[in-house]
């Protein structure tokens, strides 16, 4: 089951939600999640998955989601182009072609929901009104320190294996 909740400035989200979830709209400006039973493991986790997610789509309809994405290394950087394919399988007839160190380019669409804009070639700023990214193209690497850091993400450079 899924709960529809109201639009606002960037639009309507909906929530999926439990058989044992209840939730309690009392007053306009507050909701109460609760649940049939607290003995159970499940549905006491599932309490608060399901208060996490109704805050981030309340935040994502008001405010949206801004997520900074930095390219860290030599000669990465990314660029914004027209898809070739178009608006098919619902994309925005945009793609963000990246230079990542492989022998090729990585073109990555942009779906209808995402605006993505490219401020220099290794900044890149998506906004959304859901909090989900996918980290697949090149995570970053712990000896030499490059690849795709999300937000103020940091890592631990590790020392070089001594013979």
């Amino acid at each position: 089951m899924r709960r529809s909740l109201s639009p606002d400035p960037l639009g309507t989200a909906s929530v999926p939600l439990h058989p044992f979830i209840k939730l309690d709209l009392t007053t306009p400006q507050s909701i109460t999640v609760s649940i049939e039973d607290e003995s159970f493991c499940n549905q006491r986790a599932m309490w608060g998955t399901t208060h996490t997610h109704i805050a981030n789509a309340l935040t994502g309809m008001s405010t949206g989601f801004l997520t900074p994405l930095y390219l860290v290394g030599v000669r990465y950087r990314a660029a914004m182009e027209e898809d070739p394919r178009g608006t098919v399988d619902g994309g925005s007839g945009k793609r963000l072609a990246m230079k990542l160190g492989y022998s090729h380019t990585v073109y990555v669409p942009i779906p209808v929901w995402v605006d993505a804009k490219v401020e220099t070639p290794p900044k890149t700023v998506l906004s959304a009104t859901d909090k989900h990214l996918v980290r697949a193209y090149m995570k970053p690497e712990p000896y030499k320190g490059k690849g795709i850091f999300i937000g103020t993400e940091t890592i631990r450079v590790k020392s070089m294996k001594k013979k």
